[in-house]
């Protein structure tokens, strides 16, 4: 058969059910036999970055794997910041790319030239440090190995992206699959001849066992517990596990960045969500804690912030990771690193936890953390009162009202995600998420595209947050959704630019812009006229009246709808932490628990007097 057809039949019946692509003549048997085999689906993108943002998406919210079909030379290069985003968010997929046929591969060239087939690239070296295994095929004899190599990989310890490049030559080779040697990571020495170093030797058995009975033990000891859970939870497929685990251990939960929809608002055990530009009160509790359990998150500099030293000064801190650096690297100091599988680990906790009662102690925080959520929302009175433009915490209250149990809620990011995060409050069943480690503009409209393929066939709507500086990253994807009869909800957040970018230069340059918006070198197009050339149902509001109404006519609009929103340029991210600049030039960042706008002090110390 023709080895083209054997790579479709078996990323098939490994699970995989869709291929997000944009043909090319160096991949055209692919193209081919993607297209046509039984158990696929492909999704056509109008470019190649799309279609990994989209793949990505897709895993993410249906916690099954999808391929990405890309071309030689730029077709696999505008596919790297899509892989990056998923290698960086723990996300698998597997990148399929076509390649010049082998003779004119420069490596094979007599001296090293820059370039010898027509378009190619040598992919593999350029993403070898954004994927877990990047290989151009050799041998048609070699295909099944390294396929099943590459799934193995892209989902087992941290998953992530894979890549394989085959040049044309062997796509279109004919094998007889009976004869080619097979992959087994056990025979392979997995965790010693190959693979991430830090993926192995997670705890198990006995030691598993008794490291879940130290935390419990801590816990039980500890008078402020918060539990932060991460993207992980979900990852490891521990998402119901958890849930019963918040409940067994009765402390105050704060997600993690991105994980927010681990918990809805009305949860009995929900605090807040910390970070650098979360909420006052997930801040409080965890600057305020006395031991801090962190389950599958990385905490990066987006959660703890540059102020290392000060991230829960007081805590003692458990951290639970599959992958054993993120447990070690300099930015975090850890008291108790536990390198485990979450899927393991989570059901050893529950069993440690037979028998359990919560002291009294721990419920005292939790109400001590609540009483702070309702004293400093993040929609402000003062919000409301401006008039000629939609304040943009306003909008975000509005729109979550309207918005029912169960709805997929996708984010770019700046304003779409910092506003969101802070201001939603989400009900039971939703899913909401953008790409956090990347945090590329231009994530949205391929985000949308890959939730809709991952939704049910019940499935009425997709909702995106777009920003109007991201959304022109991926605009041609547009038509990807009026194509493929998307139902998308897009919401588009009208600054007038990079909101997040004039913000920064604003506080630190003395209000000199570059490249923020029209008045300093950036120009967006009438997005009414956008929506009309495209084919969307259009609506817009710039007053805080007219909200309700553009919200609603938007959900009800049959098919895909984009409503603008005019946002005031004048509110900034609020609260988040903020930097000071020194007379050396240096950057001092200020704690977690002093977020800005500055709380006055005597406030400030009343706020974390923490209950005897």
């Amino acid at each position: 058969m023709r080895l083209a057809d054997y790579v479709a039949r078996r990323i098939a019946e490994h699970g995989v059910r869709h291929v997000f692509m944009l043909t090319g003549g160096g991949a055209m048997h692919l193209n081919d036999a993607l297209g046509r085999a039984e158990g696929l689906h492909y999704v056509c993108c109008h470019h190649e970055q799309a279609a990994a943002m989209a793949a990505e998406s897709y895993a993410r919210l249906s916690g099954r794997m999808a391929a990405i079909n890309v071309t030689t030379g730029p077709g696999g290069i505008n596919a790297l910041n899509g892989v990056h985003g998923a290698y960086t968010d723990s996300i698998p997929m597997i990148v399929l790319s076509g390649q010049v046929k082998r003779e004119t591969l420069r490596h094979n060239a007599t001296v090293l030239v820059r370039q010898l087939g027509d378009q190619e690239a040598d992919i593999t070296d350029m993403v070898k440090s954004i994927t877990k295994f990047a290989v151009t095929v050799s041998s048609p004899l070699d295909i099944r190995y390294l396929l099943e190599k590459a799934l193995w990989l892209a989902q087992s310890g941290r998953p992530g992206p894979v890549w394989l490049d085959i040049p044309i030559d062997i796509q279109s080779a004919l094998i007889d699959p009976a004869q080619l040697r097979g992959f087994d990571p056990g025979a392979e020495g997995y965790g010693h001849k190959f693979a991430v170093p830090g993926e192995y030797g997670w705890l198990t058995g006995v030691d598993l066992d008794r490291a879940a009975q130290q935390v419990v033990s801590a816990i039980r000891e500890a008078r402020r517990p918060v539990l932060m859970p991460g993207t992980g939870i979900r990852i490891a497929g521990v998402y119901e596990p958890f849930l019963e685990l918040a409940d067994k251990l009765g402390i105050a939960v704060a997600p993690a960045w991105n994980a927010q929809d681990l918990v809805p608002d009305d949860h009995p055990l929900y605090v807040g969500r910390p970070g650098t530009v979360g909420d006052r009160s997930g801040n409080f509790a965890v600057q305020c804690s006395d031991l801090l359990l962190v389950l599958g998150c990385r905490l990066n500099i987006r959660q703890i912030s540059y102020n290392y030293a000060g991230f829960a000064p007081d805590a003692k801190k458990i951290m639970v990771d599959v992958d054993a650096p993120e447990l070690f690297k300099p930015t975090i100091s850890i008291d108790m690193p536990i390198h485990a599988d979450l899927r393991t680990f989570v059901p050893a906790m529950i069993k440690a936890l037979d028998g359990y009662e919560a002291p009294s102690a721990h419920r005292t925080y939790v109400d001590w953390a609540m009483a702070r959520r309702q004293r400093y929302p993040a929609v402000l009175p003062e919000y409301w009162q401006r008039q000629g433009v939609v304040n943009p915490y306003c909008f975000t209250e509005r729109l979550f009202e309207a918005l029912e149990p169960d709805e997929v809620i996708v984010m770019a990011d700046a304003t779409a995600a910092v506003v969101t995060v802070q201001a939603a409050k989400l009900k039971r069943g939703q899913r909401l998420y953008s790409n956090s480690g990347a945090a590329s503009m231009g994530y949205d409209l391929p985000a949308t595209i890959g939730a809709w393929h991952a939704m049910p066939p019940t499935a009425k709507r997709v909702i995106c947050l777009a920003g109007d500086g991201s959304i022109m990253q991926n605009l041609q994807e547009l038509q990807t959704i009026i194509g493929q009869g998307i139902p998308a909800k897009i919401f588009l957040y009208n600054n007038s630019g990079y909101h997040s970018i004039r913000q920064t230069q604003q506080a630190y340059f003395d209000g000199h812009s570059v490249g923020c918006g029209p008045d300093s070198g950036v120009t967006f197009p009438d997005f009414g006229k956008v929506a009309q050339a495209f084919g969307f149902a259009y609506t817009r509001t710039s007053e805080h009246e007219d909200m309700v109404r553009a919200i609603a006519d938007t959900l009800a609009a049959p098919g895909a709808a984009i409503c603008e929103i005019f946002i005031d340029k004048g509110q900034n991210f609020a609260p988040k932490v903020s930097s000071r600049r020194l007379e050396d030039g240096s950057m001092v960042t200020a704690p977690l628990h002093d977020l800005a706008p500055f709380l006055p002090r005597d406030e400030l110390v009343e706020a974390m007097r923490v209950p005897e």
